[in-house]
């Protein structure tokens, strides 16, 4: 039978993709659906949004790219499944929202194992590809009668975290990931500012460096640094993970090669300045073997204003 869509080319270019998402978003809705959670594919922008903490309508929109009216309908969805609340804003005339107990749940479950099994079953359909556009949407539509996003989905498994070198191309996630934990719980410093616009200049010239952690079907999830500080002495820093790999283990993986490498490096002393604000962060220094250190705060600790913690790694 003919295909009238892709028969006629580029001028129902509009209408083969929303056909080709609308075939996407309903394998997606059958992962979803064995997963007990009672949402659907266009819930699950704003759950990955909410997750970094309360928004208002319009700035879902904007970290969404979609219409208000549009984030206002899964918004009053989302309520009424109890997935979001209103929250606590201090103008009263701006309606701010976030995740409930229940939402935060969902959210992290959507994230360990969802949102990465539907990456991956994407990636393999995405896999090999090239060639004009049109020939790659018709490669794609083949794929998808070989077999669903749900199909492949069920077979992918979360987790497979591997670690990455730094190259040029990774120097906007470096700068990006940090950025946005900084901004949200302190203030970028001028030192902040200088090695995440120069992580080359700043870090691996010198005789540091920088790893990055990816997860299938996510991408590069987070990012890790050493800056050399002496002959052998260097910082642990410029670690982050984004919201979208919680669960994953992902802080923890990163920072065990990031250790690796550091006592390969001849790392002596290994040490790390953060701020008490970062209890998870923290602890799991504690737990991969950092320990408090007077001497660091003093020697090193008047980097950073928000210094307020010193580590050293102990083994």
């Amino acid at each position: 039978m003919a295909d009238v869509i892709a028969d006629m080319g580029p001028a129902f270019l509009g209408s083969r993709l929303k056909r080709l998402a609308e075939r996407m978003q309903a394998g997606a809705m059958s992962v979803i659906a064995e997963a007990d959670l009672p949402l659907q594919p266009g819930h699950m922008a704003v759950l990955a949004a909410l997750r970094g903490g309360p928004m208002t309508v319009g700035q879902l929109a904007d970290a969404i790219g979609i219409s208000q009216p549009g984030i206002t309908r899964s918004v009053g969805q989302l309520a009424r499944l109890g997935i979001l609340r209103d929250a606590h804003a201090a103008d009263q005339r701006t309606r701010l929202v976030e995740l409930t107990e229940n939402g935060r749940a969902a959210a992290d479950q959507a994230a360990a194992d969802l949102w990465p099994r539907i990456g991956m079953a994407a990636e393999e359909l995405l896999a090999g590809l090239s060639g004009p556009f049109l020939a790659q949407i018709a490669a794609i539509e083949r794929a998808l009668d070989q077999a669903s996003i749900a199909d492949r989905a069920a077979r992918a498994q979360p987790g497979g975290l591997t670690i990455r070198e730094f190259d040029d191309s990774l120097a906007r996630d470096f700068h990006d990931i940090n950025a946005q934990w900084i901004s949200a719980m302190f203030a970028l410093e001028a030192t902040d500012i200088e090695v995440l616009e120069n992580p080359r200049a700043r870090i691996i010239e010198p005789g540091g460096t920088i790893l990055f952690v990816e997860a299938p079907g996510l991408g590069v999830v987070g990012t890790c640094a050493l800056q050399k500080t002496g002959a052998t002495s260097f910082e642990l820093t410029k670690m982050g993970v984004r919201e979208s790999a919680r669960g994953l283990k992902a802080g923890e993986f990163l920072l065990a090669a990031m250790i690796a490498r550091a006592r390969a490096m001849g790392a002596d002393p290994l040490y790390l300045l953060t701020n008490r604000k970062c209890a998870a962060a923290i602890h799991l220094y504690e737990k991969l073997g950092f320990a408090h250190d007077e001497a660091i705060m003093a020697q090193y600790g008047a980097r950073y204003q928000r210094c307020d913690v010193a580590m050293r790694y102990a083994g």
